[in-house]
């Protein structure tokens, strides 16, 4: 089966042509970063202006690199949820628009669970489940348990800020570009991590719930002081790669402690990672250190980051579970449970 995957939930405009739900034939993904740079972070009327824009090239050159045609497709997968409301529906329309006049089936897709389902592209099996899902990315931090590809069970998630939504604002408090991540993590190489005694958030009586606001507000004060009366502090280039350091540590380090208690209280023997934030380096690092008796499954390259082919291969599964595709009054959402 070839599956048509459509992914514009938040500022990336992706097309891609997966095969039975693991073959990719093309993964084009089109970036805004260059758009929402100069703002700090992602303008959501900017970004559906750019979808409207980038939708038709991205879609050719999908079907190009996999050298079929739309007459080929036999299923389009989209993600309807969860995302900036405006770009969802860019996408979802889109969808709708080629299952009608294509007349074949297409399917809705949880944007999120497809970020745990990129992990599973790439080995040669399915590890034994249940697993343990870790989504971390720029608007998801939780905590699942896997039972079955399409059947989860929540255990934690942020109760404020995302991960990788708590890395953006550390870098615009260090003034670095958007997005963040990428930048601190240049930075931390460079510094001594406990330099600065972060603590990470706690959630009192939930203990797999994550909270990055208040270590957001830990860097703030540490730059700019913990009142108005105090100066502001001109950091040198070796405190804030100190900073960055001991904040992405005490970060990490929170997602490791929670992942291997949930692990250990679900007796699960892998671990499921997925979500932009996972691109990091020294977050591997740490699960290798921390981890080493349990399997840590990571998407591999770009398949990280926001991209169609996991929606794809997701929507692969999905159909085949429903023995058919969804209804053309499916809703775009911009928020949706995830376990189900």
């Amino acid at each position: 089966m070839l599956v048509l995957g459509i992914e514009t939930t938040c500022d990336e405009t992706a097309c891609a042509v997966v095969r039975n739900g693991k073959e990719i034939l093309s993964n084009v993904v089109t970036s805004q970063i260059d758009l929402h740079n100069e703002y700090g972070g992602v303008v959501p009327e900017l970004a559906c202006r750019r979808h409207v824009d980038l939708f038709l090239p991205t879609l050719t050159k999908a079907l190009n690199d996999a050298q079929v045609t739309l007459a080929q497709i036999d299923l389009i997968a989209v993600a309807y949820a969860p995302g900036l409301i405006g770009a969802v529906l860019i996408g979802l329309n889109a969808a709708k628009t080629l299952a009608v006049a294509l007349q074949k089936p297409f399917v809705g897709i949880n944007h999120v669970e497809a970020h745990l389902y990129a992990a599973l592209m790439t080995p040669p099996a399915f590890p034994a489940f249940p697993c343990l899902g870790v989504v971390l990315s720029g608007g998801h931090t939780a905590l699942v348990k896997i039972n079955h590809i399409g059947d989860y069970s929540l255990i934690g998630q942020t109760v404020d800020d995302a991960i990788g939504e708590s890395f953006d604002k550390t870098a615009k408090i260090l003034g670095l570009p958007y997005p963040g991540g990428p930048y601190i993590e240049k930075l931390a190489q460079h510094g001594k991590i406990g330099t600065y005694a972060f603590k990470p958030g706690k959630v009192k009586g939930h203990p797999f719930d994550f909270s990055f606001s208040g270590l957001k507000t830990q860097v703030l004060y540490a730059v700019k002081g913990q009142n108005e009366r105090e100066a502001e502090r001109i950091l040198t280039e070796q405190q804030k790669c100190d900073l960055a350091a001991s904040f992405q540590h005490t970060a990490f380090m929170d997602v490791v402690d929670k992942a291997l208690m949930a692990a250990q209280q679900e007796n699960c023997q892998t671990v499921v990672l997925g979500g932009g934030v996972t691109f990091n380096k020294q977050l591997r690092y740490l699960f290798q250190q921390y981890a080493s008796k349990l399997n840590c499954v990571w998407p591999l390259g770009d398949l990280s980051l926001d991209n169609a082919a996991m929606i794809a291969g997701l929507g692969y599964h999905v159909f085949s579970k429903k023995g058919g595709g969804d209804s053309l009054d499916l809703e775009a959402k911009s928020r949706i449970a995830f376990a189900r």
